[in-house]
């Protein structure tokens, strides 16, 4: 019964403040990002807050540690870090399903706790996924304090949970009611491709405007001399990026206090993952044996080396598997970066690859997006929606299994790096990609997004 009481007092006391304060925060700006995740690792979310803090908000940023976040941010008068408490590991200790209901009642208290704490926002935005408990736990708070809550659907999160579970999952169609009812509340939504806004709209009368992602200024070509640069740094760290001169990579020399690329230089391929169920890596694994194979048996392909960053559950799998390989013409990195340093390394490379498939082929990778920032040509895994941003012999390459990504391979590093048929697929792709940086992240916000914040 004193529950009870202390539960009513509660919520009068939040009544209470909400209209003692109404008229103060009306009059402000003031924005609240929340993701259930590692801000550090939550790369949409913190441009969203950076290009609200541009825009005169007050930001305030809610996720766990893990990652630094980005410079920007954390130097920003106007953004304020609220960290959430990391759950209780007690995996090893009970059922996965007690363990399930702990973290989320873990994370309901924890995360009302930081709402009710911090200055009242008068818009609260948040990711979706994970949508249990973020979108009701919101939801409870805008009604509260009389905020807009708005939603940012970057995919599903029954679809990503049916990868573990299965479809017909009690649990799976919990999320998805969660979704649905929850989904529907919200005064403005975005998403990220045009074929998510048709199924939000079609499935469940949810009405999004597609928001795309777009590279920020940080993601750019550079010039040969910051390469050489970056890549002598990156050598004291690791020696599959040494030369054999001083003052040299395996890429690069310079001669005469004149940077040049190495005639005989290596090839160099970038891919980023979160080491997920929704990144089949073995396609990678399996397409590089047969590019191995291929050199044993043709002297007209240069070695490679391979760049694999990002952090996630599955990373220790496939970097077991990825010892048992005896390779001699093709090297795998797994470098730990700083958030500088990961443009410096797509704009470095010679093509990116991305595995990523979508759990619910509606939602676009980020790490294209990226590479296409830094005007590298990729080759990316095709599914449902993937034309929206890659599109085949254009701006990039596809493939849908391992023969089609080794025959893409061969062809990009046949008789490298002095292949004439290559210099000018390669010189299409990059112009149409420099036509693509033209509308980057801040200036696509301001026509999309802003206009829901000024209302």
């Amino acid at each position: 019964m004193w529950i009870i009481c202390l539960l009513c007092v509660f919520l009068v006391t939040l009544f209470i403040c909400r209209k003692l304060y109404i008229k103060k925060y009306k009059e402000c700006k003031n924005v609240c990002v929340v993701v259930l995740g590692d801000l550090g690792r939550s790369p949409r979310m913190q441009y969203h807050a950076v290009s609200f803090a541009k825009e005169g908000f007050m930001v305030d940023l809610i996720g766990y540690p893990g990652s630094l976040p980005l410079k920007e941010i954390i130097d920003n008068p106007r953004i304020r870090i609220y960290y959430l408490l990391p759950p209780p590991e007690l995996e090893n200790k009970l059922s996965r399903l007690v363990c399930y209901a702990i973290k989320t009642l873990w994370q309901t208290f924890n995360l009302l706790l930081v709402l009710f704490n911090k200055r009242i926002s008068k818009y609260v935005l948040l990711q979706n996924p994970p949508a249990i408990p973020t979108i009701s736990v919101c939801w409870f708070y805008c009604v509260l304090m009389d905020s807009q809550f708005i939603i940012d659907w970057h995919n599903y999160a029954h679809s990503i949970m049916a990868l573990n579970l299965t479809k017909d999952h009690l649990l799976v169609k919990f999320a998805k009611w969660i979704e649905v009812f929850f989904g529907s509340k919200a005064q403005s939504n975005f998403c990220v491709s045009k074929a998510m806004k048709e199924d939000l709209q079609n499935k469940w009368k949810i009405k999004a405007d597609v928001l795309y992602d777009r590279p920020p200024n940080e993601f750019h070509p550079i010039p040969l001399a910051e390469k050489h640069a970056f890549l002598l740094k990156l050598g004291e760290k690791y020696s599959s990026f040494k030369g054999l001169k001083e003052n040299s990579t395996i890429f690069s020399e310079c001669v005469s206090n004149a940077v040049q690329l190495s005639p005989k230089r290596p090839g160099f391929i970038v891919s980023s993952t979160s080491w997920t169920e929704d990144e089949d890596f073995s396609i990678l694994l399996d397409a590089l044996q047969e590019y191995e194979n291929a050199i044993v048996q043709s002297c007209n392909l240069p070695d490679l080396i391979c760049v694999i960053t990002g952090k996630g559950p599955l990373k220790e799998f496939y970097m077991s598997i990825i010892k048992l390989k005896n390779w001699k013409h093709i090297t795998i990195v797994t470098p730990w970066l700083e958030s500088e340093d990961y443009p410096k390394m797509l704009a470095s490379a010679d093509l990116g690859i991305c595995l990523h498939t979508s759990s619910s082929g509606l939602d676009l990778p980020m790490k294209v997006v990226d590479m296409f920032g830094c005007e590298l040509p990729v080759c990316a895994y095709d599914f449902n929606c993937l034309s929206e941003l890659v599109k085949h012999n254009e701006n990039g390459m596809v493939f849908s299994n391992v023969k089609e990504l080794t025959d893409l391979l061969k062809l990009w590093f046949e008789d490298f790096p002095n292949n004439p048929s290559q210099h000018k697929l390669d010189e299409r792709f990059r112009a149409e990609l420099h036509k693509f940086q033209e509308n980057r992240w801040h200036n696509n916000w301001i026509s999309v997004a802003l206009p829901h914040f000024n209302e």
